[in-house]
C-alpha cells in the first residue's frame, strides 16, 4: 500500500542529490543539497542556507559517517543552533544499490535508508505549519516581471537573487520557493524597484 507523502513546511538540507531524491519519495518539502563538501567552498549556497534559517528553522539530515558529521558541524557553526532541527539516521552497515563499493565507513547514507524509517523520522514535523506569507509570490509574478520567459530573464533573476544573498544560478522554481520563505510580495516588489 502506498503511503501519502508527509507535508513538511520546513526547508530540509541534505548532502547530495541522491539523498534528496530518496526524501522526495517520502516527503513533500523544499529540499536543498550541500553538494557534499561543496558547501565549504560555495559562499552563495551558504548564503542561501543562512537566509532560509533567518526566516524559518531548517532541518539538517546528513549521512551517519565522518563526512556527514563534518558537514553537520560546519552548518551548526555558521547557522544559529536554535534555527537548526538536527535529524539523524542510524548507522546501518551496508551499501547503496547504485554504488559498486560501500562507503569508507561502510554505513548506509540517507539515500540507502528504508522509506518507512525516513517516514517515521519526519512524521513529528508533518503538518507543522510555518506561517505562509500574507502575500505570496507566484510564478505569474516572475513571468510578469520578466524573470521567466524573457530574453534576459536569467540575468534579471541573478540580479534579484543578489538582493537577497541567494545563489545567482537558481532555477526559477528554486528561486520562487526560497523567496516565499524569506520574503513576501511587497518585499519582492521593493527589491525589484531597487534593481530595475
Amino acid at each position: 500500500m502506498e503511503v501519502e507523502k508527509l507535508q513538511i513546511s520546513y526547508p530540509v538540507i541534505v548532502e547530495g542529490k541522491y539523498d534528496r531524491l530518496r526524501l522526495l519519495s517520502v516527503i513533500d518539502a523544499n529540499i536543498y543539497t550541500t553538494e557534499g563538501f561543496g558547501i565549504f567552498k560555495k559562499k552563495e549556497k551558504l548564503a542561501l542556507f543562512r537566509a532560509l534559517a533567518a526566516a524559518t528553522p531548517v532541518i539538517v539530515l546528513t549521512d551517519p559517517d565522518g563526512a556527514g558529521t563534518q558537514i553537520r558541524s560546519f552548518l551548526t557553526g555558521v547557522i544559529p543552533k536554535e534555527r537548526l532541527i538536527p535529524l539523524y539516521v542510524p548507522q546501518i552497515k551496508g551499501k547503496e544499490p547504485r554504488k559498486k563499493e560501500p562507503s569508507a565507513a561502510g554505513f548506509l547514507g540517507v539515500e540507502g535508508q528504508e522509506r518507512e524509517r525516513l517516514y517515521r523520522l519526519f512524521l513529528p514535523f508533518a503538518g507543522k505549519e510555518r506561517p505562509a506569507p500574507a502575500w505570496p509570490i507566484t510564478k505569474a509574478d516572475l513571468y510578469e516581471d520578466g524573470l521567466t520567459g524573457a530574453a534576459n530573464s536569467a540575468a534579471r533573476r541573478a540580479a534579484l537573487a543578489r538582493q537577497f544573498d541567494l545563489p545567482e544560478d537558481m532555477t526559477p522554481n528554486a528561486l520562487l520557493s526560497a523567496l516565499n520563505i524569506i520574503t513576501d510580495l511587497p518585499g519582492y516588489r521593493a527589491a525589484l524597484a531597487h534593481i530595475f
